[in-house]
């Protein structure tokens, strides 16, 4: 279950039971008696729109090297939901972006996520390859590279942006995605 094989307040070795008055194994140190929660990872991300056309990033990392995606990445302790998928944005493609309203909720259960996305308006067309991308590209949404896209919460989330867009509404869409294994 976990990968603590040691207590990050004591130094003591882990143990994995269900705790008394619970009904999920944790891991919990036997020495002080702290129990070490392990929740899902919350990933923050926006579709960047600059007239009409989307602001994706070819990825430079693994998972899914070289493959497109739009800026996101894991939500730091401190920062909100909005303020964690702009500063994605700058990260991975250097564009400041206004966070606009909630777009989608990726529940990605098998991999213990939560991918959180929003609307975005790239006032400047203002964009490069941060150090987590290869490049960025303002595309219309006809070349977006659909074959090429990283992770299915990404296509998710364009998918339900484009049809918003096509119909004049700010919908929220929730859904559960298996995860798939990199081939």
């Amino acid at each position: 279950m976990s990968s603590l094989a040691f207590c990050s307040h004591c130094g003591t070795r882990t143990v994995t039971r269900i705790p008394e008055g619970d009904h999920l194994p944790r891991v919990i140190c036997d020495a002080c008696g702290i129990v070490h929660y392990q929740n899902p990872r919350i990933v923050v991300g926006c579709v960047p729109e600059h007239n009409g056309r989307i602001l994706i990033c070819r990825r430079a990392i693994e998972p899914r090297l070289g493959y497109w995606t739009i800026p996101a990445g894991f939500l730091e302790n401190g920062e909100t939901l909005e303020h964690g998928a702009a500063r994605e944005c700058q990260e991975e493609a250097l564009a400041d972006v206004r966070i606009g309203s909630l777009l989608a909720l990726v529940n990605i259960t098998s991999a213990h996520q939560v991918h959180v996305f929003f609307r975005a308006e790239l006032p400047e067309p203002i964009h490069a390859a941060g150090p987590e991308s290869l490049e960025t590209a303002l595309v219309d949404p006809a070349d977006i590279p659909w074959a090429d896209i990283a992770f299915p919460s990404t296509r998710y989330a364009l998918e339900r942006y484009l049809e918003d867009r096509a119909a004049g509404r700010d919908g929220h869409h929730l859904t559960e995605l298996t995860r798939r294994v990199a081939e």
